[in-house]
């Protein structure tokens, strides 16, 4: 990945980078919307990931470019107006650079800059925090500024949710910048604690890609949000991680219908992610599968958000041997389903799953074998 920055810098600015900065994609393992009900999640850092590549310039002027936009975007010094179009993407290290100036730190203020990736695109496996963590390191070590990693986390987080517009919570920035190499990331995300635990020797991650998404996301994600908030309200939280079980049951007859569901779900998988991190210091592995299909089952029944494609994978990958467990990972409506699998799982196996999904729906899923790596880092600096 280093050799195709340095080619794709060197194609549209004729001279190396100075510097060099590189963060991985994550996979959601585990706590499907706990993350802004204040609830703790467990992520993985992949071996797939970003890389940027910037210079100087000490005229002010900023040049953007990627694979897929060979042709340098310019910007001047000044700008700080949304992009749009095929340039959207620049906003996420736009966004960036002005989270960093209204956090104090200081940045250059002219620069080429230059993006190649291996995260697959509509996977659900958040290269916009990627690009965010390697931009902000980047940005970092060419104005000679350091940041503590929790303050980088929460700076790009907050350019994607103020610039960018995307209300995220913190677990893609959170796991692409406290990735450690064989463990998942755990993320107390009312505290804004971040800390790792060991996943077992011999599992690796699989990846389905239905590339379907609901036509209404965006609006089922803020219904999902709302319904969550007026659970918590009817309940007497101020968020439903401080809610039991008892509370909700107390509740239930002065609750909506949907807010009780969403409620259901988000309190017994609170539970279920600290029961993973239990099982996963015990090296526990099927009671950790055991975890991941109960999350599925709970956003199929209790926050409906996951759909007749990822419900199929799953159950088809519940039945083949070597998979421990299986759920949609990320916001779902679509996407992505993940499996924690051993050696067992084989290509064979991949197989079987695939053309029964073939014969189902008429196309193939998009497969993908992942690995834990370790967070955002610095790979080239400027001295």
């Amino acid at each position: 990945m280093r050799d195709r920055l340095v080619s794709a810098f060197r194609s549209a600015y004729a001279r190396d980078p100075e510097v060099i900065a590189r963060a991985p994609g994550r996979i959601e393992f585990i706590g499907n919307h706990t993350d802004y009900n204040g609830g703790p999640v467990l992520g993985a850092a992949i071996d797939r990931g970003v890389w940027v590549g910037l210079a100087r310039r000490d005229d002010g002027v900023r040049r953007f470019v990627t694979e897929a936009h060979p042709r340098p975007t310019m910007l001047a010094a000044a700008s700080a107006e949304r992009m749009t179009g095929a340039d959207a993407w620049i906003n996420y290290p736009l966004g960036v650079l002005i989270a960093l100036r209204e956090a104090g730190a200081g940045t250059p203020a002219g620069f080429e800059l230059a993006v190649v990736s291996d995260v697959p695109t509509g996977a659900g496996l958040s290269s916009s925090a990627a690009i965010e963590l390697a931009s902000g390191l980047a940005f970092l070590e060419a104005a000679g500024q350091v940041l503590d990693r929790e303050t980088l986390v929460s700076v790009c987080r907050r350019a994607e949710n103020q610039f960018v517009g995307v209300p995220c919570g913190i677990l893609d920035q959170g796991v692409s910048g406290f990735g450690r190499r064989g463990h998942l990331v755990h993320i107390d995300c009312r505290a804004l604690r971040f800390g790792t635990v060991e996943l077992p020797a011999g599992f690796d991650f699989w990846i389905f890609n239905t590339h379907t998404k609901h036509a209404l996301i965006d609006g089922l994600y803020a219904e999902r949000h709302r319904e969550c908030m007026e659970a918590a309200r009817v309940i007497g939280v101020p968020l439903l991680v401080e809610a039991t079980p008892a509370m909700l049951a107390a509740a239930e007859t002065r609750l909506s219908r949907p807010a009780y569901k969403r409620a259901r779900h988000v309190i017994d998988e609170i539970a279920r992610v600290e029961q993973a991190v239990a099982a996963l210091r015990a090296a526990d592995g099927p009671a950790v599968g055991k975890l991941l299909f109960a999350s599925h089952r709970s956003s199929r029944t209790w926050f409906e958000n996951s759909s007749r494609e990822l419900d199929f994978l799953v159950d088809a990958l519940e039945s083949e041997r070597g998979i421990l467990g299986a759920r949609l990972t990320g916001g779902g409506f679509g996407g992505a389903a993940m499996a924690l699998a051993s050696a067992e799982f084989s290509a064979e196996s991949v197989q079987r799953v695939s053309d029964a999904y073939l014969g189902t729906f008429g196309s193939r899923p998009d497969v993908m074998r992942a690995r834990t790596d370790d967070g955002a880092s610095l790979v080239k600096g400027s001295s």
